[in-house]
């Protein structure tokens, strides 16, 4: 199983992006905020909890997203690998899930980063709140701490994916086909080692 990590900050396009990159590489797209969002819809205790957070754009506990995401490796069924959109997002979540592969026998293939400025963050997600009508990304000061929030506790991974020689940066800017092809020109190596 390939295991990627489509990383960047909120708004980069990473959720535009996964749809084409699942279906040309057989994979399997994990977005934690969609299952987070999936359970606030359902009412369960975790949405509940999840909710709530959320709303102040903070982040949820590792090891409520870490039981989900480990249900989801489990279940999941012909497909070649994943893409793991939202996760991790810290240094802790990057080592717990090096240990959850390494008892499947397995490990992160790649870390594909797309990066943006900070400006362009804040104008693609309030375009997203009026299209998709989320009231977390409407709120100036929720999309404010979020961002803030990346850079303090996100960040610090690029260097724990450097070191471990995993880490990919590609350009955000551009048309949503130019970004995809800049995708999948360093997914196609990772595949061809298969």
């Amino acid at each position: 199983m390939k295991y990627y990590i489509l990383f960047g900050p909120p708004g980069a396009g990473k959720g535009t992006q996964a749809a084409p990159l699942t279906e040309k590489y057989n994979l399997k797209h994990i977005s934690t905020g969609a299952l987070l969002r999936e359970e606030i819809a359902s009412g369960s205790e975790l949405g509940k909890q999840a909710k709530e957070l959320i709303e102040g754009g903070n982040l949820v506990p590792d090891e409520l997203v870490e039981g989900m995401l480990a249900k989801c490796f489990a279940n999941a069924e012909g497909v070649d690998g994943f893409l793991l959109d939202g996760f991790p997002r810290t240094l802790q979540q990057a080592i717990d899930l090096d240990e959850m592969l390494e008892s499947r026998d397995e490990s992160v293939t790649a870390v594909l980063s797309l990066m943006i400025p900070d400006e362009t963050i804040k104008e693609r997600i309030q375009h997203r709140a009026s299209i998709e009508g989320r009231s977390d990304d409407a709120n100036e000061q929720v999309v404010n701490n979020r961002i803030s929030t990346y850079h303090a506790q996100t960040e610090p991974l690029i260097a724990f994916y450097k070191d471990a020689g995993k880490y990919h940066e590609i350009e955000g800017l551009g048309t949503i086909p130019e970004v995809g092809n800049r995708l999948q020109a360093v997914m196609d190596e990772f595949s061809a080692l298969a």
